[in-house]
């Protein structure tokens, strides 16, 4: 038969697990509002009946409950849930930067405005014009130095700009990798923590969670892959072992070394190296470097590198910035180039009086690449010191004639002429390059809001199923609450038997 005082011990039981679920129902209330908190919940055990199965037993009609025990203090989360949110999370991140990277990009274009290259050039063609009906005009030549000024100038902001834009990106590409890193080391040391804990038997859901938050965050930034080691023979069913973090490159295979080695409790840094013209070279991955154009991990950190440039393989530079610089020296080059070449074949009023060539209006020096452009020239163009320091230099005629204009209308013209031997001009030039910035631009911002709509219907999803509900937490405390009650309650009617047995009877 069970002992007498059995019905104490299981209504002691009973107590003890209410009051570790009423624990584990303050502990959800008290995080409720925690970033990256997974509710709890205990699990009750039926403990072991009486009789055990046995060859020598009581002989009694079937086995009595013993009570009940509090077992595996569960986190209520889907994994499921978890991969789908840090792959759209990624995407979103990705597009976000890519978005926020055109945007800067078409404040600095500043199309279509007063104050884009586009208007400027206007004026520049206009004073031109103007200048062919009076050549011999000083007021309409000075409007013509003044406009071509202005649109070297123009060039030069531009390009610059972007330029420095670069740099900030190569910058932003530094403190990114350092967040990396650091995330890296901090899901590392919480293995180590969690290594710990595992072999005696407990469950650590709240460093469970700390983990699982760095890894949602790391998501954002570069693509990756989770996998966990296995736990020791010691620790409980539901422990989930010490995790392995691994890049995944745009196919989805797995980037060697891992970020972060659950094996060996390691953390490998991530870097991105860069030359003096910020453009990204490589790659480095603990102690293996990698091409950068064959780092294919995506996230924030692939699209600030996407935006701000870098170099492949064949010593050819790519990237959205790095793009329109070249975009910008290629029209600079054959507008200044054709823009001379008119200018050349004029006659200026110094020509006309000595007899010698009209110079050059624009100045073109610097190095010239395998496309025939002028590197750095957007960033360089200026007016001839000829032009600077005397406006009779320009040349307005077409022939040594007194109010001959027609040199200026001609050159008014190269705004329409072609360029690098194609049908395109240095007008449509532009107007197809700005065209095509704001279509990926836009289409930047549609995969933005695509993403973050996925990743918003996503995350709610696994809120429904992880986050805390107070109405729920608040019925559970009152559940608990009357079970532990019902079980002190129990204790006072075994102790109210017992006092009867005891003191009552054999009067």
């Amino acid at each position: 038969m069970v002992s007498t005082f059995s019905g104490l011990e299981v209504a002691k039981r009973g107590l003890f697990a209410q009051q570790s679920a009423l624990h584990t129902t303050g502990h959800n209330i008290s995080n409720a509002n925690t970033e990256g908190y997974t509710r709890q919940r205990v699990n009750f055990e039926q403990t072991s009946p009486f009789p055990p199965a046995s060859r020598n037993r009581p002989e009694i009609a079937g086995q009595i409950g013993s009570g009940v025990q509090s077992g595996a203090i569960e986190r209520i989360r889907d994994g499921y849930l978890d991969d789908q949110y840090r792959g759209e999370n990624n995407k979103t991140g990705y597009y976000e930067a890519r978005a926020d990277s055109y945007g800067r990009l078409e404040e600095v274009m500043n199309e279509p405005s007063e104050d884009g290259l586009s208007k400027t050039m206007d004026r520049f063609w206009n004073s031109l014009q103007d200048l062919s009906v009076n050549p011999e005009d000083s007021g309409a030549r000075s409007v013509v130095r003044q406009r071509g000024q202005a649109v070297a100038e123009n060039y030069n902001y531009l390009s610059n700009t972007i330029s420095d834009m670069q740099k900030d990106v190569a910058a932003e590409v530094d403190v990114t990798t350092k967040d990396i890193n650091s995330m890296a080391t901090q899901i590392n040391d919480l293995n180590e923590q969690i290594a710990e804990v595992e072999p005696h038997g407990m469950v650590p859901n709240d460093l469970y969670d700390k983990r699982d938050l760095l890894v949602d965050k790391l998501s954002e930034q570069v693509n990756v892959e989770v996998s966990y080691e296995d736990t020791p023979s010691s620790a409980d069913a539901m422990a989930m072992g010490k995790a392995n973090i691994t890049l995944l490159d745009e196919n989805g295979d797995a980037m060697e070394p891992n970020l972060v080695n659950g094996a060996d409790n390691t953390a490998n840094a991530l870097n991105v190296n860069y030359n003096d013209e910020s453009l990204a070279t490589s790659v480095e991955l603990g102690n293996k470097e990698i091409d950068v154009e064959n780092f294919t991990s995506s996230g924030k950190l692939k699209a600030l590198m996407d935006s701000g440039g870098y170099l492949k393989a064949d010593g050819e530079a790519e990237g959205t910035y790095q793009n329109v610089i070249a975009d910008l020296d290629k029209m600079a080059t054959g507008f200044a180039e054709t823009f001379n070449k008119v200018h050349q074949e004029g006659e200026s009023l110094n020509s006309i009086s000595d007899d010698d060539n009209a110079p050059n209006f624009f100045e073109v020096n610097g190095a010239i690449n395998d496309d025939d452009v002028i590197e750095g020239l957007a960033g360089s163009l200026d007016i001839t010191n000829e032009i600077k320091n005397d406006t009779d230099h320009i040349a307005a005629a077409n022939e040594a004639l007194a109010g001959d204009g027609g040199n200026a209308s001609d050159l008014a013209k190269v705004q329409n002429t072609e360029i690098f031997g194609s049908e395109t001009s240095v007008v449509s030039y532009y107007e197809s390059m700005i065209g095509s910035m704001a279509v990926e631009a836009q289409e930047a911002q549609r995969m933005k809001s695509n993403a973050g709509t996925l990743t918003d219907s996503v995350q709610q999803q696994r809120q429904s199923v992880s986050s805390v509900s107070l109405d729920e937490e608040m019925t559970n405390m009152i559940k608990f609450q009357h079970a532990y009650n019902a079980s002190a309650r129990n204790i006072t009617v075994v102790d109210e038997m017992l006092d009867r047995i005891i003191n009552q009877m054999g009067r």
